[in-house]
């Protein structure tokens, strides 16, 4: 009886057998995002439609998708099949006796590889196995097996959320654009990839802008090189600005993978120069918290820059003009000592400046009246006027924080800044304090944030000091709150009813008209909300 060989294919330690598909099986049609199938013999007599090149439409056939990229010929073959967001612009071309078609957009895509094959010969004769277990089989001869590498882990020291522009111009060129793949996969490598370390996806700039994949569809550095080794080249202008816009628009969005705290990077390849402006994306960029590293190639000879319409387009384009966010390579060859100083700069996340917002790196400290005359009701509008300033930021562990003390003669904390660490258990923890009711000693409660909630280390976010307050003190407050601005601590004062105006301004930062609020009614408390973030967003961009 003839042999026949059956494909296995290794997933971690699990041995999966393909999954028999017919010549014109399409991807859409499969259940799985990855998925390894067995395409039969003599596919290619068949009228297969494929959609795209490298990276097809999830309509084109399975089979004949892997014969366009040759993965399996006339005999058929396992392939593997990789699920992947929808895209635009899918390009035709001819390859191994394939005509793929173009298609302007479609909902999803896949990628077609290779699978690790296993010949597993079967025939009528009896198994070894089968040998072993009646007794009669030899006993093995014991071999050493070769210990697999080990996992490469993320790289915890670089929390962030990257956006990697590749240059896909005219003017890069399919050679050189080959090269800039080369280059980023050794970039990513060293950036270790991976949860909780950085977060890669890529657009591609030319004519329009094209997002290959997003921050969530790869997390580690083998699927991520991978991917990127599939990118097809497009050609087009250098449309460098209208890139950004797109990323800046689009890429940055939670339904994708970004998440809450970590730092934003677009990092911008350009072989020579862009051919439209780079300066409106760019501030876009930076009020979005967005810092964008700029990496240029072969940058313009001096008897070119009269053909380079912003000349000063890299200094226009960054975060920051401080040489820190700017890179420059003399050409795509010989690149490998560039790949480490460029890893460590993506990774220095202490001098991303423009990540560093109001929304995610400020201390709000909030200094609570708990007196008798407040009432347990009026207590509750307090507590909703703080959750909704405290709903505007990024609390996180590597954001903003909140803590909050209650006051009456003593002083309660009720939670300090490392406490909570996420947005949810940090307003669950304020709306859930409970009210303490006693007298009124302001002053003494400002010097116990200054000494309890701001004195230990609160890392490099700027402090803020909300205090409400509805009454008279009974200590002085202008010696504390003088002494807690000058710790470098901002203060906003909410007076309410009997809170006396000479103290609200005695307590609150310069300019006291923006530091001061005051109503009759708890009922007016939510007026407050949004000039007091407004407020806090002022005085942070003022002070860095």
């Amino acid at each position: 009886m003839s042999m026949w060989f059956a494909v296995l294919h290794v997933l971690g330690r699990k041995l999966v057998f393909p999954t028999p598909i017919s010549c014109g099986t399409r991807a859409v049609d499969l259940p799985d995002t990855r998925q390894i199938v067995l395409c039969p013999a003599n596919c290619t007599l068949w009228s297969l439609s494929v959609f795209g090149s490298g990276v097809y439409a999830s309509i084109s056939s399975i089979c004949g998708a892997a014969i366009h990229r040759g993965i399996i010929g006339l005999s058929g073959g396992p392939v593997e099949v990789h699920r992947l967001q929808g895209r635009t612009n899918y390009l035709s071309s001819y390859a191994h006796g394939i005509q793929s078609q173009s298609l302007s957009q479609w909902s999803s895509s896949f990628t077609v590889a290779r699978t690790i094959s296993l010949p597993l010969e079967v025939s009528s004769q009896t198994s070894s196995s089968a040998n072993v277990a009646s007794g009669a089989a030899k006993k093995p001869v014991k071999k050493t097996a070769k210990k697999p590498p080990p996992p490469t882990t993320a790289n915890r020291d670089c929390p962030v959320d990257m956006a990697l522009l590749l240059d896909s111009s005219y003017n890069i060129g399919q050679r050189r654009y080959n090269l800039q793949k080369n280059f980023v996969s050794k970039l990513v490598a060293m950036l270790k990839v991976g949860t909780p370390g950085p977060h890669v996806g890529v657009v591609q700039t030319s004519e329009t802008p094209r997002t290959e994949f997003y921050l969530s569809n790869y997390t580690t550095a083998k699927d991520l090189t991978f991917a990127i080794k599939e990118i097809p080249y497009i050609g087009g202008n250098t449309n460098t600005g209208k890139a950004i816009l797109h990323t800046v628009r689009n890429f940055f969005n939670p339904d994708f993978g970004v998440r809450r705290g970590y730092p934003r990077v677009i990092v911008v390849f350009v072989d020579g120069w862009p051919s439209d402006n780079v300066e409106e994306a760019a501030i876009l960029a930076r009020e979005s918290g967005i810092n964008i590293f700029f990496v240029s190639v072969a940058k313009p000879a001096p008897e070119e820059m009269s053909l380079v319409s912003e000349q000063d387009f890299m200094r226009k384009a960054v975060c920051k003009d401080n040489e820190f966010f700017t890179f420059t390579m003399p050409s795509w060859f010989s690149t490998n000592k560039f790949v480490k100083p460029l890893a460590h700069k993506l990774c220095s996340i202490d001098q991303m400046l423009c990540s560093k917002t109001c929304y995610n790196s400020v201390n709000l400290g909030f200094l609570i009246d708990g007196s008798s005359s407040v009432g347990d009701g009026n207590f509750r509008l307090v507590l909703d006027l703080l959750l909704s300033i405290a709903r505007n930021f990024d609390i996180s562990d590597i954001g903003s924080r909140i803590g909050a003390i209650q006051f009456t003669y003593d002083q309660r904390m009720e939670f300090n800044f490392n406490d909570h660490t996420t947005k949810d258990n940090a307003l669950r923890a304020l709306q859930n304090i409970p009210y303490m009711s006693g007298g009124t000693a302001t002053g003494d409660a400002i010097n116990f944030a200054v000494r309890s909630l701001f004195k230990p280390r609160t890392g490099p976010n700027r402090n803020f000091l909300i205090i409400i307050t509805d009454g008279q003190s009974y200590d002085d407050v202008r010696g504390p709150a003088m002494a807690a601005q000058r710790e470098g601590i901002t203060v906003f004062t909410v007076g309410v009813a009997w809170a006396p105006m000479e103290d609200l301004k005695a307590m609150a930062s310069e300019p006291k008209e923006s530091h001061v609020f005051f109503t009759r009614e708890f009922t007016g408390l939510a007026q407050f909300q949004q000039p007091i973030v407004r407020g806090i967003c002022r005085d942070f961009t003022e002070f860095n």
